[in-house]
């Protein structure tokens, strides 16, 4: 999957995304500062990091809804730098939402069938003639009717999106997303919100995207999730990529681990993560609890208190 060491911006035998020096600024805070980062294709990527971390952001970037200070990144090939984002999504990278987008007054269906790509209805002229257009319509609403029979969301099928919780939002803007039949799948944060009684349903879901040959790259707090479906994890901290690498060693590097453990100012964080042994440690640490300290179960407890504090 990558060219060697697994290290902050390592090459990918096979990239979906490249970029390069992408920075975001918002006033003195730089909010994102990429030197050099690559999505390997085919294969399932968490982007974790602490809040304020720029994950989001660095989404919100390579999706064209929001715009760089410098930079340059390309999608199969292809630059999407100045792009906006409703060419990206014709292009093969769509994305979903934190906070689902459905629309509300119309119906499930209805949102379906908007993420249909080249729908000849929507050309104003051709709209005035329902022949050169019903056909390619009841193909859409075909398919349209498959994929939410796939969710489990064909029995909601004419119920306003409106009325759906909040589990089923997050289906719904995820089964909209494949109507455009994508080559990347953005997800941001699926598992916000999400009753645990759907969470298994949305890990099967994202599963079946690899599957199906699709690439996914999504942001997420629940480190069992990502350690359960990611084959490739990229962990951001304070705007930069500070680690790359498989789930279960990512969450022993380092960088990492000072990522999400900070505040513990009372571990030495080079020995908990066996730098050099117990004697070495810093003198305003404690070194007996440093070495006794296991680094991927404080990352975890960080993490749930993180989660804690996003509900």
């Amino acid at each position: 999957m990558h060219v060697g060491d697994a290290t902050p911006g390592v090459a990918k035998v096979d990239p979906i995304i490249v970029a390069d020096k992408v920075r975001r600024t918002f006033g003195g805070l730089t909010a994102v500062d990429v030197e050099h980062l690559e999505i390997p294709r085919g294969a399932i990527t968490a982007l974790i990091g602490p809040n304020g971390a720029g994950k989001t952001t660095l989404f919100n970037l390579l999706t064209g809804f929001d715009k760089p200070n410098e930079g340059t990144w390309t999608f199969d090939g292809t630059s999407l730098s100045g792009v906006p984002a409703f060419k990206v999504a014709r292009m093969g990278q769509v994305r979903t939402f934190q906070l689902t987008k459905a629309l509300g007054l119309l119906t499930v269906l209805e949102n379906m069938k908007l993420g249909a790509k080249g729908q000849r209805g929507e050309r104003f002229w051709t709209s005035m003639v329902p022949a050169a257009w019903n056909k390619q319509d009841a193909e859409i609403e075909e398919r349209a009717m498959m994929l939410l029979a796939k969710f489990k969301l064909d029995a909601k099928a004419n119920d306003f999106a409106a009325s759906l919780s909040g589990g089923q939002r997050k289906l719904l803007e995820m089964a909209r997303a494949l109507m455009s039949e994508p080559k990347l799948v953005m997800l941001d944060e699926p598992m916000a919100g999400v009753n645990p009684a759907l969470t298994q349903s949305l890990l099967d879901h994202i599963l079946d995207l690899k599957d199906l040959g699709m690439t996914v790259l999504f942001v997420e707090h629940d480190m069992h999730m990502v350690r359960h479906i990611a084959d490739w994890v990229v962990v951001m901290a304070e705007g930069r990529v500070v680690a790359e690498g498989d789930p279960y060693s990512v969450m022993r590097d380092p960088a990492v681990v000072d990522a999400y453990l900070g505040a513990h100012q009372e571990l030495d964080l080079g020995v908990v993560t066996g730098r050099y042994a117990a004697q070495d440690a810093d003198a305003t640490t404690d070194a007996s609890a440093s070495a006794q300290a296991d680094a991927a179960v404080l990352t975890d407890e960080a993490q749930a208190e993180l989660e804690e504090k996003d509900q």
